[in-house]
């Protein structure tokens, strides 16, 4: 399939680079290539600088948020969740209709410090806002409840014995997003239902958050156990 992923940090290209690996068409969207190309500084959380990491995969190509959403089936929400609305409004209401938006992004809120709040909450979630902001796209929730390397291997954790959580309102976008997931090795998938039940999935990274500070890694992942 032909995806587009959004963001250059450290999600972004973790999964890019997993979605390819498995065969799929990949292209990187970003706000201005050039400039992501032309970075010299670390990633955020210490990995190589981008134009590193894409001298190691080249067959992933990098566009601008608009280009890389018209050519592609499915377009992937890697973005910071505060620059997630401004990213997919670049890429342009045109070229996200009827496509499968698969929102991984979670709204952080850093303004009163470390460990950071989410908004919204509560009452509304980053998927519901852009699956309002978008009406055309299919959004489906999915992902934000684990770490990047997690996302992409879910074996190397307790032998992938653990749960993923998918929310939206098309049952068809939410059929192909489960084969995605099952191809990167996904195994308990759980369907909480419609894009309001992003909600929920978005309100598991306070604690999420703790459990990282507590064990020192985010090398782990929750389980629904039934």
């Amino acid at each position: 399939m032909k995806i587009a992923v959004f963001g250059t940090g450290t999600v972004g290209p973790t999964v890019a680079a997993a979605l390819s690996a498995r065969g799929h068409d990949v292209v990187i969207g970003t706000r201005d290539p050039e400039a992501t190309l032309a970075r010299t500084e670390p990633g955020a959380m210490g990995g190589p600088a981008f134009p590193e990491w894409h001298a190691a995969h080249r067959q992933i190509g990098v566009a601008t948020f608009a280009d890389a959403a018209a050519r592609s089936e499915i377009v992937v929400n890697a973005t910071n969740g505060g620059g997630s609305l401004a990213a997919l409004a670049a890429a342009g209401d045109a070229n996200l209709a009827g496509k499968v938006l698969i929102d991984i992004a979670n709204p952080l809120d850093f303004s009163q410090g470390f460990p950071p709040s989410l908004n919204p909450v509560n009452t509304d979630s980053l998927g519901e806002q852009l699956q309002r902001a978008f009406p055309e796209a299919r959004v489906v929730k999915t992902l934000n409840t684990m770490t990047a390397s997690v996302m992409v291997d879910p074996a190397g954790v307790a032998g992938g014995d653990h749960s993923v959580f998918v929310s939206g309102n098309d049952a068809a976008a939410k059929e192909t997003v489960k084969g995605l997931l099952e191809g990167l090795g996904h195994r308990d998938i759980i369907d909480l239902g419609d894009i309001t039940t992003a909600r929920g999935a978005e309100m598991i990274l306070p604690l999420w958050l703790r459990v990282w500070g507590a064990l020192g890694t985010g090398e782990f992942n929750f389980k629904v156990a039934r």
